[in-house]
């Protein structure tokens, strides 16, 4: 159906009367003292500056003079006396032209005021005007009208494919009414209610352009909270949004048994996003000359400048190159500030090939993201180079801890750990990653905190370490991330929810002080967590409450069947 919008029907010519036009009002000006000046305003001022201090001077040189001479100040000269007139001439323009600016600026200010309410007050009636239009299949798209008619009529254009669903936040101007009438079209196309499919209570404008299309409600997630964890002398309460049962409570005693032990500490090792685009040349030679371009230090400065125009924040790194034939992969690492950052090297590395482009015509772009990054993905490349944030994460769990507080093992397991995990990480390295309990957390952290959960991947490469030291007593305790990818601006950061979680650990949005700080605590806190999930994962392992523990608090007693036949 053609979606042009009609417009009302004019009246007989020999009807009509003319009305004013608002379209046309303006607030009227209101006169300054400087439109008086014969001159333009900023002659007249660099005039009598000029002429101010010149005479200033002067007359401060004379009297100089005078006092060394011994000449009585009263006395003074044709010419004196002129600059002495000039002097007070200029002083009260000057003193003028601020005292009146200054005066009027207060006195206009309700005036103003006044005209620009009423010019919003008819720039909004002609607005209203205008959308207050009507589609060809009559309804108001305005929404001014609370109809359930009208939203039945869109209804039925969406399911017969009249109308895009796509476009009803634009068509509508209302976010919560395009995501209710869209609820009820789906609900139509596939024959079934989603009754239990959370609706109301969300902030559909803050998603927008930003975070989710053609939403139709939101899917509740509890939050459960771990700590205090106790990392680098701060206390930190983690979020973590899950339905996995035994995940916060499990996180929980780790926390309990690093806070007992005397905390942990937390070191940064690197901090930077990558990107790596992927070009072809006609030959291999070409292919590496752009790679000898690239590797060459005297480049780096230029290729800087021109990355770095995509952001206040983005700062290139450095620049590493892999060659395959005539294709070159070409890994770009830079920082980010506060974001996690793929938008942001994405935008410099567009700029750094453009600028290529000129000196080196020939090469053919094939993507700008290809398997150097690693986006996403298990890969070597990530456990060596590192990309996000690379952590390291240790503790020591005293004896006492371990036999008598959170974990509650024998005590032979120190002995048993520090010879079955070394063995398991030399096996699983094949795998790039040691997987035990990393990726529930880091999952449950990211969904809590806005992060992208698909990072999950690489976010939790890991490897755990445990080892007895002082003669056996006390349990050392490592966590190796080097690829943690989060952020605390952009993306899902902004929704309510999530935004209210990085405040609980106090990372919310940038750090003005020190840009990066807050997602590089962030990453830290993901590591500790990590850190407390292994340990008690491993507690629990080593005890035999692995299955003991997951039947009794991962199981509802409830009668599911009977909930959903009521619902």
């Amino acid at each position: 159906m053609d979606l042009r919008r009609k417009l009302p029907p004019k009246p007989p010519s020999s009807t009509t009367t003319k009305q004013p036009s608002h379209r046309s009002h303006s607030p009227t000006p209101i006169p300054k003292a400087s439109d008086a000046l014969p001159l333009p305003l900023y002659l007249t001022n660099t005039f009598f500056f000029t002429l101010f201090f010149s005479v200033a001077y002067y007359l401060l040189h004379r009297w100089r003079d005078k006092i060394r001479s011994g000449t009585p100040l009263h006395v003074v000269t044709l010419t004196e006396l002129s600059a002495i007139v000039l002097l007070i001439a200029s002083f009260i323009y000057l003193l003028g032209f601020f005292g009146i600016d200054f005066v009027q600026s207060f006195t206009s200010r309700e005036n103003e005021q006044l005209n620009n309410d009423d010019h919003n007050v008819v720039s909004t009636n002609n607005v209203l005007s205008d959308r207050r239009l009507v589609y060809d299949y009559g309804f108001d798209v305005t929404g001014d009208n609370d109809n359930d008619n009208d939203d039945d009529v869109i209804v039925k254009s969406v399911v017969s494919g009249e109308v895009n669903s796509y476009s009803l936040e634009a068509s509508l101007g209302d976010c919560y009414r395009a995501a209710k009438i869209r609820k009820r079209a789906v609900e139509r196309i596939v024959g079934r209610e989603v009754l239990g499919l959370g609706f109301e209570g969300f902030d559909y404008e803050s998603i927008l352009g930003q975070c989710c299309e053609m939403p139709i409600g939101y899917v509740q997630v509890p939050v459960g909270v771990a700590g205090p964890l106790l990392l680098n002398g701060g206390e930190f309460m983690v979020p973590m949004a899950t339905t996995e049962g035994c995940l916060v409570a499990s996180t929980n005693r780790g926390c309990k048994a690093i806070c007992l032990s005397g905390g942990a500490t937390a070191i940064l090792l690197k901090d930077g996003m990558t990107r790596a685009p992927v070009v072809r040349f006609a030959t291999a030679e070409r292919a590496s000359q752009l790679k000898f371009y690239l590797e060459d230090g005297v480049n780096f400065d230029t290729l800087s400048v021109v990355f770095n125009k995509s952001s206040r924040f983005a700062r290139l790194q450095n620049i590493q190159c892999s060659i395959a034939g005539k294709n070159l992969y070409i890994r770009f690492t830079c920082s980010t500030g506060d974001a996690m950052g793929m938008n942001m090297v994405s935008k410099g590395v567009q700029n750094v090939l453009d600028f290529l482009q000129n000196d080196f015509p020939d090469m053919d772009v094939i993507g700008i993201s290809w398997k150097f990054c690693s986006d996403k993905k298990p890969t070597a490349v990530n456990w060596i180079e590192g990309r996000g944030k690379s952590v390291v994460f240790q503790a020591v769990i005293t004896k006492k801890v371990v036999r008598k507080s959170a974990l509650n093992p024998q005590t032979c397991t120190c002995r048993t750990l520090t010879c079955l995990r070394p063995l398991l990480v030399l096996l699983l390295l094949v795998l790039l990653v040691d997987l035990m309990h990393m990726l529930h957390i880091v999952s449950a952290v990211f969904i809590a905190t806005g992060q992208d959960p698909a990072q999950n991947i690489e976010s939790s490469h890991c490897i755990t370490m445990m080892e007895a030291v002082n003669n056996g007593k006390d349990l050392h305790v490592n966590v190796t991330m080097p690829s943690i990818e989060v952020g605390t601006v952009g993306g899902g950061t902004q929704l309510a929810s999530q935004s209210a979680c990085l405040n609980l650990l106090g990372v919310k949005g940038a750090c003005i002080e020190s840009p990066g700080s807050n997602a590089q605590l962030l990453a830290r806190i993901v590591a500790g967590s990590v850190l407390a999930g292994e340990l008690s994962l491993m507690s629990a392992i080593s005890a035999g409450q692995l299955v003991k523990s997951h039947m009794k608090y991962n199981r509802s007693s409830r009668d599911m069947s009977a909930i959903a036949s009521k619902v």
